[in-house]
C-alpha cells in the first residue's frame, strides 16, 4: 500500500511542476493569469490512498504589471473588467489582452482576430448605439463647408485710437487697408462647399476707448459688415449686445458674395460657394499688455480627407483619422464584469467564457459602474511571480525525494523480510 501511496505523491507532484513550469513558461505572456495546482486526498471508505490533483485554478482576480508600449492600439483595463470579443463561431470570448487592429472588413479586432465588441457612433451624433461588432468607417468623408468660426483672445487696451478704415482705397488683394487703420490682424481658415480652403481676414480697430471695430476680408476683398466689440474697461470683459443672450457673435453672409469673377476670386473653382459664418467672440478680453499672439480660432468647416488609421482614447474612444487631420469618434470599446470571475470557463491562457458559475457578463463602457478604466499605449503583463514559481519547484523537488525514499524503504524492508523467510 505504501508503494501506491509514494506514487500517487509523485504522480501528483509530476502534475503540479507541469502547472508550475507552464507559469514560468508564461511569464511573458501579456494578460495571462497564473494557474495553481491544489493538491486533494485519495480517501477509499475509512483508508487513505495517497494524494492527487484536485483541481487547477487561475488567479484572474491579481492584475499583472502595466507596460508601457508607446502604440495606439494598445490598450490595458485598470481596474475590474475584460474586453469583450467575438470568435468566429459567434461566441462571446473575454479577455484583458488588449492588442487591437482593424480588421481588412473595417472592423476592430483582437490579436486572434476576433471583432471587438463596442458601443458604435455617426458623427456628428455623440449618441452611442447599441452594442456589437465596431465597425470602423475607413472610407472617404466629404468637404464640409463652413459655418460657425470662434475667436477667443486678448485685445490690448494699450493700442492707440484708430480712425478711417480701410484707408484710402477699398479692400481688394491688390489694395490691402492702410496699415495706420487697424491695430491687428487674424486669419481665420474657412472652407467651401468643395473643401477649398479660403482666408478670412479680421481687422481689429479701436475706434474708441473700450470700442474695437472688426472688419473682414475674405481672400483680400472686403466682405460683411463691421462688428463693434465694447468693453467694460474696469473690467476688461466684452458687454453683450443684448443682457438675456450672453453670446457675442456676427453673421458674416458669406453665400450672398459674388465669386464668380475669376479676377477677383482667382482662389474660387466653378461651381464652389461659401455659406454664412456665424463668427463667435465670446471670451474674448481688454486687457492691458500685448494682444494674444496664439489665439483660438476653431471652425467646424474641412476639407475632403481619406482614412489614415485608428486609434483609442483614454475613455475606451475608437478614434478614425483621416488625411485632411480630422479625427472623428465612432465608437467606445466596452468591458464586461462578472458577479464571479472565478467562475469563468478557460478557453485559453487568456481567454473565457461566461458559464453558469460566473453569473451572466454586464457590460457598458469604461469608467461606468464597477467597470475599471482603459489606459492606452499599455498593455497588461503577466501576474506570474517569478520567486514564488522557484520556490514552488524547490518545494516540489524535496516532496518528490521524500516520495522517493518512501519508495526506497518500502523496497529495502521488503528485501530483508523475503532474505529472512
Amino acid at each position: 500500500m505504501s508503494f501506491d501511496i509514494a506514487l500517487s505523491g509523485i504522480q501528483a507532484i509530476n502534475e503540479s511542476l507541469d502547472v508550475t513550469s507552464h507559469n514560468i513558461a508564461n511569464a511573458g505572456t501579456y494578460g495571462y493569469k497564473a494557474n495553481r495546482a491544489n493538491f486533494a486526498t485519495l480517501v477509499a471508505g475509512n483508508q487513505m490512498n495517497g494524494v492527487q490533483v484536485g483541481s487547477v485554478t487561475q488567479n484572474i482576480g491579481l492584475s499583472g504589471g502595466i507596460l508601457n508600449t508607446g502604440r495606439s492600439l494598445d490598450a490595458s483595463i485598470s481596474g475590474r473588467g475584460f474586453f469583450v470579443t467575438r470568435a468566429s463561431d459567434n461566441s462571446l470570448q473575454y479577455t484583458r489582452v488588449g492588442i487591437f487592429d482593424t480588421s481588412l472588413d473595417g472592423y476592430l479586432v483582437d490579436a486572434s482576430g476576433r471583432k471587438v465588441q463596442g458601443r458604435a457612433m455617426t458623427p456628428p451624433s455623440t449618441e452611442l448605439g447599441a452594442e456589437g461588432d465596431l465597425k470602423i468607417p475607413n472610407g472617404a468623408i466629404p468637404a464640409q463647408v463652413t459655418t460657425a468660426a470662434s475667436y477667443i483672445g486678448n485685445l490690448s487696451s494699450d493700442w492707440k485710437v484708430v480712425a478711417g478704415f480701410p484707408g484710402a482705397a477699398p479692400i481688394t488683394p491688390d489694395t490691402p487697408p492702410d496699415a495706420d487703420t487697424y491695430n491687428m490682424s487674424k486669419v481665420t481658415n474657412l472652407y467651401d462647399t468643395l473643401g477649398k480652403q479660403h482666408s478670412l481676414t479680421q481687422y481689429f480697430s479701436l475706434t474708441a476707448p473700450g470700442v474695437v471695430t472688426v472688419n473682414y476680408a475674405l481672400d483680400g476683398n472686403a466682405v460683411g459688415d463691421p462688428k463693434v466689440l465694447n468693453f467694460d474697461t474696469s473690467t476688461g470683459q466684452l458687454i453683450p449686445d443684448d443682457p438675456a443672450v450672453p453670446k457675442i457673435t456676427t453673421l458674416i453672409d458669406l453665400a450672398a458674395v459674388d465669386t464668380t469673377d475669376p479676377n477677383a476670386w482667382p482662389n474660387f473653382v466653378s461651381g464652389s460657394k461659401m455659406a454664412a459664418v456665424t463668427l463667435d467672440y465670446t471670451g474674448t478680453t481688454f486687457f492691458s499688455g500685448e494682444p494674444s499672439t496664439a489665439t483660438n480660432t476653431p471652425t467646424d468647416g474641412y476639407s475632403a480627407g481619406t482614412f489614415s488609421g485608428v486609434s483609442l482614447g483614454n475613455d475606451g474612444s475608437v478614434i478614425a483619422k483621416y488625411s485632411n487631420g480630422l479625427t472623428q469618434t465612432v465608437g467606445k470599446v466596452v468591458l464586461a464584469t462578472f458577479a464571479n470571475e472565478g467562475g469563468l470557463t478557460q478557453v485559453s491562457d487568456t481567454s473565457w467564457i461566461a458559464s453558469n458559475e460566473s453569473g451572466v457578463a454586464n457590460t457598458d463602457v469604461a469608467g461606468v459602474g464597477i467597470n475599471g478604466k482603459i489606459n492606452v499605449s499599455t498593455l497588461e503583463q503577466s501576474n506570474v511571480d517569478i520567486t514564488s514559481e522557484l520556490v514552488g519547484l524547490m518545494t516540489s523537488q524535496r516532496n518528490y525525494q521524500a516520495n522517493s525514499k518512501v519508495i526506497q524503504t518500502e523496497s529495502t524492508m521488503l528485501q530483508s523480510l523475503m532474505q529472512a523467510i
